[in-house]
């Protein structure tokens, strides 16, 4: 791996272990010497992670849709900053820049942007590993839900299996420098299609 995509909430979030995790998530980036792909913004825990890998020598590249360039007002001291026209050309070409996705804390942006890429991975478009960074239990309840959609035949346990979740930002990046992407099918029951 080279790079790692992170999809962070536009806010801080109400614990302050986000932004902890965020600061500590992109120094191990930059530490590992591996690039970081992000939204572009200068808000929030995206602005905290942009910061810190930056703050520790790392190369970050920002994706940014030019209607959000005020809302989330762009960060001004990237290595490359890109303007798009889009949420969709800015989602494709911050996975397309990355070898792997990673979610913090965040709100429907962030699940929306990770959700894509983990369904990307399922139906075999991509072979990158899907992480999150649970802190403070934050993702418990999204884990927990994952395993009842197994429970209830919607995802296979495999695909489940496939998301890797940690609260420690190092063995984080360390199993997605590991992760090799299993190859099967999609469908449960492909007889009874």
């Amino acid at each position: 791996m080279e790079s790692v995509c992170v999809f962070a909430g536009s806010s801080m979030g109400a614990n302050p272990e986000y932004a902890t995790a965020a600061a500590g998530l992109g120094n191990a980036i930059a530490v590992r010497g591996w690039n970081l792909v992000y939204g572009g913004g200068n808000v929030g825990l995206m602005r905290v992670v942009a910061d810190a890998a930056l703050a520790a020598g790392g190369q970050v590249i920002g994706v940014i849709p030019q209607a959000l360039m005020v809302k989330e007002l762009a960060h001004g001291g990237l290595s490359e900053l890109h303007v798009v026209a889009s949420m969709h050309e800015r989602k494709a070409l911050m996975a397309e820049r990355a070898d792997g996705m990673i979610a913090l804390p965040g709100g429907f942006g962030t699940l929306e942007e990770w959700f894509e890429v983990l369904t990307w991975s399922q139906l075999g478009f991509h072979a990158k590993p899907c992480g999150l960074l649970n802190v403070a239990g934050y993702y418990d309840p999204l884990l927990a839900f994952l395993d009842h959609t197994v429970d209830e035949r919607f995802v296979q346990r495999a695909h489940r299996d496939m998301i890797i979740a940690s609260t420690s930002s190092v063995d984080l990046l360390r199993m997605m420098a590991e992760f090799h992407a299993p190859v099967f099918e999609k469908w449960i029951d492909r007889a009874a299609l």
